[in-house]
């Protein structure tokens, strides 16, 4: 049979046709992203992921059981800043100065952000809530850029940080809703640590903004922008990052006296009634079938040993450590995914991720294989996606092979399989304090976290070839620009 040149050329224009409603079929597709990230709830502290908890979460515990948890799941540090900034960079955050978040912005302007990826990818973008990656300040009267709307949101409604670091004032996009121009006295609450309960520090305030009424206010922006994307035909990605229950703890009176763990476990029901809210109002929009919900926390709590012996609440989990620490309470974060049709109804994953996966996991979804364009070789260096996870299905994408992470005074650590190595003493974090957490051995700290998850065995002496090997990949991956390259079993 022979084929006119004339009848090729219509059949590649009806396979061109065929293979652009098949792309355009799947970019309609693309779910919504509601991620939400609240702040210092630890392991321990949902229903889901510990069934001997004194704070009932039942909005978490319903997205666990209509989704995918995830157990090894880790902060990109155990620190807001530092957890926030690779969440949205895809890259560890000991590759830079994370302390100069209070003055300027630690996102770089071309840097590609999570929400940067979405948007170009065709998403519509918003952001309310805690930033904590840093404006570049000069006066609050004046715009703050190098935040948000100039990382990738479209819209941003929130706070510069956490609800217990001054000044405290709402932003609308770029500028200060009401410059911080009033002024807040100190406090913190008896029979807690300096640190805990009630606890805010003094400083500029706006005039009349209460810091009990940031989290529901947060709650009813972020409602807003999903009543106001019914209907639409872009995809959403919505990103509400809760200051709570970080403190101050300031459970509204519904809450007061409701869980069995003091008013720390008050403020973090109160967080879940809002997550509860915001899920609501996805069903009221009929978004909730298209919608991948992800939950999540930015770090470890602050909870110490004695709150677990007075309330008999262990917010760790049995995780060892707290807040800022290598331990894993410092950075191992309770996270579910729920995505119906896609992700099974309660199931559970032991993949090993860490929030800086995020970007690239968005880059494998909406297929911009931003990774392949030469231009692009220093996006998401330390990113890998887990999008296989979620679907089931084989992923082309590089796996990852280890993970790095830096505590919150500097300690390194690495995990490669069931092996987790701190290259030094103590916890490198809160736990520190007083002297308190701090091995007499002096040679770092060697765990199986498969046969010893709370950290208790150190056998550094036992496996000199081991700690040797692990400390050799991990001086590779901190000189090195980009870990994703480093190792040939991480590639397809």
């Amino acid at each position: 049979m022979t084929v006119s040149p004339k009848s090729i050329a219509s059949l590649a224009i009806v396979a061109l046709s065929i293979f652009a409603s098949r792309g355009e079929i799947q970019s309609a597709e693309l779910p919504n992203i509601v991620l939400i990230l609240v702040d210092d709830m630890g392991y321990g502290d949902p229903g889901c992921f510990n069934p001997d908890s004194k704070i009932p979460t039942p909005n978490i515990d319903s997205l666990a059981a209509e989704g995918m948890r995830f157990t090894d799941a880790h902060a990109s540090g155990p620190l807001c800043h530092m957890s926030r900034y690779g969440l949205m960079t895809g890259r560890y955050p000991f590759r830079i100065n994370v302390g100069r978040w209070p003055k300027q912005a630690l996102i770089d302007p071309d840097e590609v952000t999570l929400p940067s990826l979405l948007r170009n990818a065709g998403y519509r973008t918003a952001m309310v809530g805690k930033w904590h990656v840093g404006f570049n300040e000069d006066g609050y009267d004046k715009p703050l850029p190098g935040g948000p709307v100039d990382r990738g949101f479209d819209s941003f409604f929130g706070i510069r940080a956490s609800t217990d670091i001054p000044p405290y004032f709402y932003i609308r996009d770029r500028m200060a809703v009401a410059p911080p121009s009033d002024s807040i006295d100190a406090n913190q609450s008896e029979g807690w640590s300096p640190i805990q309960g009630a606890f805010w520090r003094a400083g500029g305030i706006a005039l009349g903004l209460e810091l009990k009424n940031v989290l529901p206010k947060f709650t009813d922006e972020a409602c807003q922008v999903i009543e106001s994307h019914a209907g639409r035909d872009d995809p959403l990605m919505l990103y509400v990052a809760y200051p709570a229950p970080h403190t101050p703890w300031l459970p509204s009176e519904a809450f007061l006296g409701k869980s069995g763990a003091g008013m720390y476990g008050d403020f973090a029901m109160m967080v879940d009634a809002m997550i509860g809210k915001i899920l609501k109002q996805l069903d009221a929009a009929n978004m909730t079938d298209e919608t991948l919900v992800i939950f999540t926390s930015d770090n470890g709590p602050v909870w110490y040993e004695t709150d677990v012996e007075r309330f008999g609440h262990d917010s760790s989990g049995g995780l060892r450590g707290m807040k800022a620490d290598a331990w894993e309470c410092g950075h191992r974060m309770p996270m579910i995914v729920r995505w119906p049709g896609t992700v099974a109804a309660g199931s559970v994953s032991d993949k090993t991720i860490s929030f800086v996966d995020f970007l690239a996991t968005a880059d494998e979804l909406t297929g911009s294989k931003v990774y392949q364009q030469q231009d692009k070789t220093d996006v998401g260096p330390d990113s890998f996606s887990f999008l296989g996870e979620l679907t089931g299905k084989p992923s082309t994408a590089p796996q990852r092979p280890s993970l790095v992470l830096q505590s919150g005074k500097g300690l390194m650590t690495i995990r490669r399989g069931d092996w987790k190595l701190i290259d030094g003493d103590g916890s490198g974090g809160f736990s520190d304090r007083g002297g308190k957490g701090k091995p007499k051995n002096p040679k770092g700290q060697l765990y199986n976290l498969a046969e010893d998850l709370g950290e208790t065995n150190n056998l550094v002496d036992q496996h000199p070839k081991l700690v040797e090997s692990l400390r050799d990949e991990l001086a590779a991956i901190k000189r090195a620009p980009r870990s994703r390259d480093l190792n040939d079993a991480a590639k397809p």
